[in-house]
C-alpha cells in the first residue's frame, strides 16, 4: 500500500491555516473600517465613502500584516510548506525507482501556491461579490525588436531607433521576477520608446526561465558571466567602451554589484526602484524575509528553484486590499471605459506571467541581502571578489516611487550614502512599484525628464546615425 500522503491542497495541511486566518483578520479590518467611515462621512456620496472606507481597510489591513502574530502565522505556513514538499518528494522516490525530479516538485509546489493565491482571492470575493477580470492573452512587446544575441541564459534584444544621437547605447538589465515586457507594454506606456525617442541605441536583457537542470545558477553566474557578456556584446557592436546601464527592481541590484566590478564598462547607472540598503523597515518584504521568519534554505532544497506562483502569492498578499479589492471595484466602475479596460488587461496579462528564480540565485539574494545586507556594509563577495561600492564613480541616476510597496524609496536613495560619484540625481513621482514604468505620469512627465538626464550625460554623436547605418557590418557582432 501506498504511504503516499493524499494530493490535497498543502494548505488544508498547514496549522494554523494561512488563508483561513488572513482572510479572517482582513474581514475584521474592513468591518472596523467600515465603522470608522460610518462615523467620519455619513451623508457623503457613495464613492467617496468607499474610497475612505479602502483606505482605511488597507491601512488596518497592513498592521495586521506587520504584527508578531502574522510574523509567526507567515513563519508557521512556510515551513509546514517546505515539510510537506518534502514528505511528498520521500514518498514519491519510495514509490519509485527514479527519484522524483525537481520539475516533479516544482510543478507540485506551484500548484499548491497557485491555489492558495485563489483561495485568498475567493475569501475576498466574499465580501465584495464575485468577479474575475483576469485575462488570458499571451504577452507580447509593444515594439519589434530582433534577437541579436543569446547564451543559456539570457537573450539580448535590440530595438532598433529611426536615429541614434548618443554613442553610448541603453542597456536593460531587468528583474529575474516576472517578464521584461512591462518596459514595453503598450505604445504610450513604453520606457522603450521614451528612450528610443530621444536617440538611444536600445538593448534588453530577456532571462531565460530557468528549470531544474539551472538550479545552480548563482547570483555570480548572473552577473559575472551572463550580465558581463551581454555588456561586452553591446559594446562590442556599438563600437563603445562603455554603455548606459539601466536596472529595475532586482535588475537595479544586479546593476548595481556589477558597476562595482567593473566600473570602467559602465558610463551612467541609472537605477529603477533597486533595493540597495535591506536594513529599511519601510517594507513587508524587509519584514517577511528576516531569517527567524523565512527559511529561504529550506524553501531551495524542498523545491529547487523558488516557484515564480510562490514569488506572486508573496507580491499579491502584501497589498490585498489593492490586489484584491480595490482592483476588482475598480475594473466594475470603470466597465464602459474602452482605454481602461485594454490597459487593465494588459497590465493583468503581465502580472500573472510570473517566472521561477534559479534556486542558488534565490538563496544568495535572500541570504546574503534581506537577510545580512551585506551590500551597504561591505560585507559581500561575488565569485571571491569583494562589492565596494565606493569603486563605483560614474554619473548615477534614482529613479524611486513614492508609494512603492516592494522597494521603498528609502532602500534606493541609500545609495548615494556609500558611492564614490559626485553627481547623483533623484527623480521622484507619486506612484507604486509598477507605476514607475507605466503609469501615466511616469510616461508624461519622469521618463522625458530621465531621457534627457541620460542624454546630457552621454556622448553626441557628431552625425546621427540612421537605421540602415545601424546594420552596416562595421556595427554587426563579426562571427
Amino acid at each position: 500500500m501506498s504511504n503516499r500522503p493524499p494530493k490535497t491542497n498543502v494548505m488544508e495541511r498547514a496549522s494554523p491555516p494561512l488563508v483561513g486566518s488572513w482572510t479572517d483578520a482582513v474581514a475584521r479590518a474592513a468591518e472596523q473600517a467600515r465603522q470608522a467611515g460610518n462615523a467620519s462621512v455619513a451623508g457623503d456620496d457613495a464613492k467617496a465613502f468607499r474610497r475612505q472606507w479602502l483606505d482605511s481597510w488597507g491601512r488596518a489591513t497592513e498592521t495586521y500584516l506587520r504584527s508578531p502574530d502574522f510574523q509567526q502565522l507567515l513563519k508557521t505556513h512556510l515551513d509546514s510548506l517546505i515539510a510537506t514538499k518534502r514528505t511528498l518528494k520521500s514518498a514519491a522516490a519510495a514509490e519509485s525507482t527514479a527519484p522524483p525530479t525537481a520539475a516533479d516538485a516544482n510543478r507540485d509546489g506551484a500548484a499548491s501556491f497557485s491555489a492558495d493565491a485563489q483561495a485568498l482571492a475567493q475569501g475576498l470575493d466574499q465580501l465584495l461579490g464575485d468577479g474575475d477580470p483576469t485575462p488570458t492573452r499571451q504577452r507580447t512587446w509593444a515594439t519589434a525588436s530582433e534577437v541579436v544575441y543569446q547564451q543559456a541564459g539570457l537573450k539580448l534584444l535590440h530595438f532598433c531607433p529611426r536615429e541614434v544621437k548618443y554613442r553610448e547605447p541603453v542597456l536593460i538589465c531587468f528583474a529575474l521576477v516576472n517578464r521584461p515586457y512591462i518596459l514595453d507594454l503598450k505604445e504610450n506606456r513604453s520606457v522603450v520608446r521614451q528612450l528610443l525617442n530621444r536617440g538611444f541605441d536600445v538593448y534588453l536583457i530577456d532571462w531565460a526561465v530557468p528549470d531544474e537542470s539551472d538550479a545552480q545558477w548563482r547570483l555570480e553566474d548572473y552577473i559575472c558571466t551572463m550580465l558581463d557578456d551581454a555588456v561586452r556584446e553591446v559594446c562590442k557592436r556599438t563600437q563603445t567602451p562603455q554603455l548606459n546601464l539601466l536596472g529595475y527592481c532586482m535588475g537595479g541590484t544586479m546593476s548595481t554589484l556589477y558597476t562595482a566590478l567593473f566600473p570602467d564598462r559602465v558610463r551612467n547607472l541609472i537605477l529603477m526602484a533597486a533595493p540597495i540598503d535591506f536594513e529599511q523597515h519601510d517594507g513587508l518584504l524587509n519584514l517577511w524575509a528576516r531569517p527567524e521568519t523565512f527559511d529561504v534554505d529550506g524553501l531551495i532544497e524542498a523545491f529547487g528553484n523558488c516557484p515564480g506562483e510562490f514569488l506572486q502569492f508573496v507580491f499579491q498578499l502584501m497589498k490585498p486590499v489593492q490586489n484584491f479589492a480595490e482592483k476588482q471595484l475598480s475594473y466594475l466602475e470603470k466597465m464602459d471605459d474602452s482605454e481602461f479596460l485594454a490597459d487593465f488587461e494588459t497590465l493583468e496579462r503581465w502580472s500573472n506571467d510570473s517566472v521561477p528564480v534559479a534556486g542558488a540565485t534565490f538563496r544568495d539574494f535572500v541570504s546574503m541581502l534581506y537577510q545580512q545586507n551585506r551590500l551597504v556594509s561591505g560585507q559581500m563577495s561575488i565569485g571571491g571578489r569583494p562589492i565596494r561600492l565606493d569603486k563605483i564613480t560614474c554619473p548615477l541616476l534614482l529613479l524611486v516611487a513614492q508609494r512603492d510597496h516592494l522597494v521603498p524609496p528609502s532602500s534606493t536613495l541609500a545609495i548615494e550614502q556609500h558611492v564614490g560619484s559626485q553627481d547623483v540625481t533623484s527623480l521622484s513621482i507619486s506612484a507604486g512599484h509598477v507605476g514607475l514604468a507605466v503609469g501615466s505620469q511616469a510616461q508624461r512627465t519622469l521618463w522625458p525628464q530621465a531621457a534627457d538626464w541620460i542624454a546630457n550625460h552621454s556622448t553626441e554623436q557628431p552625425t546621427p546615425i540612421t537605421s540602415e547605418g545601424l546594420n552596416k557590418p562595421s556595427r554587426q557582432r563579426k562571427e
